[in-house]
Parts: C-alpha cells; sequence; structure tokens
C-alpha cells in the first residue's frame, strides 16, 4: 500500500508523517502521532468525540483522510492547555465536574472552544447548539453548558 508524506501543523508544532490513503485523521493522530486525546466513538461523525479544529474549523477527525491535512493548522484537545496551566474551558469543566468518563470530554472541548474562539459572549441558546453534535452518555448537558458560561465568563475577564 502507497505512503503518503504529510506535513502539518498540529498544535503549534509542525510535523511531517507518513500515512496510508484511506487513513483517517483520527487513526493518524493516536496511532501514527501519539496524540490519544481525541476519541472514536462511533466512526460515522456522529458523536463529536473525535473533535478536532482544522485551520480554525470544527472537524470530526474520523471523516477526514489523513493526507488530506497536508499544510493544514490542526488543533486537537492536547493544544488547547498552554504547558501545564489548563486552558479557561478545561479548568471549568474540571471544577463543574462536566465530564464523567471522558470519550466525549475531548470533543466538547474542541467545541466549545471553536464557539468561544468565534463568539466568546454565547447565550445558553448559542452553546446548546454549537455542542448538539457531540454526545455525551454521562453527565447530562447541564453541567457542560454551565461550565461553557463559566469559561467564556473567565475568557472575558483575562482579556481585560
Amino acid at each position: 500500500m502507497s505512503r503518503t508524506h504529510v506535513t502539518c501543523t498540529i498544535n503549534g508544532d509542525q510535523v511531517d508523517f507518513l500515512t496510508s490513503d484511506d487513513t483517517s485523521l483520527l487513526d493518524a493522530l493516536r496511532v501514527e502521532l501519539g496524540l490519544t486525546g481525541a476519541k472514536e466513538g462511533c466512526g460515522t461523525g456522529d458523536c463529536g468525540a473525535c473533535s478536532v479544529l482544522i485551520d480554525g474549523r470544527l472537524n470530526c477527525s474520523c471523516l477526514v483522510f489523513a493526507p488530506e491535512a497536508e499544510g493544514s493548522d490542526i488543533v486537537t484537545v492536547e493544544g488547547i492547555a498552554d504547558g501545564d496551566h489548563l486552558h479557561p474551558l478545561q479548568q471549568a469543566f474540571l471544577e463543574g465536574a462536566a465530564l464523567q468518563c471522558g470519550v466525549c470530554t475531548p470533543g466538547v472541548l474542541i467545541a466549545a472552544k471553536a464557539l468561544l474562539d468565534a463568539n466568546p459572549d454565547p447565550t445558553e441558546t448559542e452553546i446548546r447548539y454549537a455542542l448538539a453534535g457531540n454526545l455525551c452518555r454521562c453527565t447530562g448537558y447541564d453541567k457542560i453548558i454551565r461550565s461553557v458560561q463559566e469559561a467564556a465568563v473567565r475568557l472575558k475577564g483575562a482579556a481585560r
């Protein structure tokens, strides 16, 4: 099987890797690059557990072939913290008990980041709409919504 050389930026670092043409970006991230934050929940783009940002846009990495990442800027859940300093979303999720088993959490965090990057002051309805593609079987959604709201407040305060 032929292998394709891919050069892209992942979490701020230039990365080069070889991948098969039929390998999903999710599998390349997890297996070839060791970035295991994104999870495979469904493999069909219905659950959002594998969500990443590609050139600033939210994508299910299970639906993207790894060679399509050529030249892209990708952000995974591992890339939203600043070293050992958690992103306000991550901190709010911890404090608000917005996670349980952890399968959906990386995708929800990435979807929430995409929302807050585009809209720093979302309404509850806007948050629910932005996270509608992320399924959670454990927490229910109220703690997740409240944590995104709290992160939005913290981010606005940090921007001052």
